[in-house]
């Protein structure tokens, strides 16, 4: 689970996410919402709060199987084919371990405003995904053509069109359109990157959307 990863964004103390970490350090694992309450000593407010983003394998939750069987699921080596980021579904992201129901919704909405993904890359800036997370959709997805992208005409588009770009908030594309007005058109995504607050590290993102 990735709540020693995201433990800070979603409301837990240092203290307790200390806790958390020393249960770690001994090789041990949480396999329920019930141990790792016990673990950190976090409200029960908070846990129910938190627990919808917890995934435990199938074999943890079931009662069917027995020890020998959870190791050897546990290492029974399960062929992976890679699936297109844009045509994934949102049981195919809850197969990834480490996202549950709340991340593939978000995952899904984020296409959606996008129009579709231009790059694999996308998916590390999704809140909820850990690195850990994001370098095991590496193996899961791809993303096949850039064809169908939907363009943002950067040197024409108002604040209002710039501002639904999910790279892109209300503030930095007034910026966008003031700096159109003081310097003329925009010729590479060299120039966007000279405007202040400029998302520099989705920068080569940001450049597969804009049409010069």
């Amino acid at each position: 689970m990735q709540l020693d990863y995201k433990g800070y964004m979603l409301g837990m103390s240092i203290e307790e996410i200390n806790r958390l970490h020393r249960f770690r350090s001994t090789g041990k694992f949480v396999n329920s919402k019930e141990e790792f309450q016990k673990i950190t000593k976090i409200s029960t407010e908070l846990l129910n709060e938190i627990s919808p983003y917890f995934k435990f394998p199938d074999w943890i939750t079931s009662n069917k199987v027995s020890t020998k069987e959870a190791v050897s699921f546990q290492e029974k080596k399960v062929k992976i084919i890679p699936k297109e980021l844009n045509q994934a579904t949102k049981e195919d992201f809850m197969e990834v371990f480490g996202i549950g129901d709340k991340i593939s919704d978000i995952i899904l909405k984020e296409k959606e405003k996008l129009g579709q993904f231009a790059t694999i890359e996308q998916l590390q800036f999704i809140w909820g995904i850990s690195p850990e997370v994001y370098e095991e959709c590496k193996r899961r997805f791809y993303v096949q053509s850039n064809a169908n992208l939907k363009k943002i005409f950067i040197n024409t588009a108002s604040v209002k069109e710039l501002s639904k770009f999910p790279y892109f908030n209300y503030a930095f594309s007034k910026e966008i359109v003031t700096y159109r007005s003081m310097n003329g058109t925009f010729s590479s995504i060299d120039d966007l990157a000279k405007i202040n607050n400029c998302p520099l590290e989705k920068l080569k993102i940001i450049a597969l959307y804009l049409e010069f």
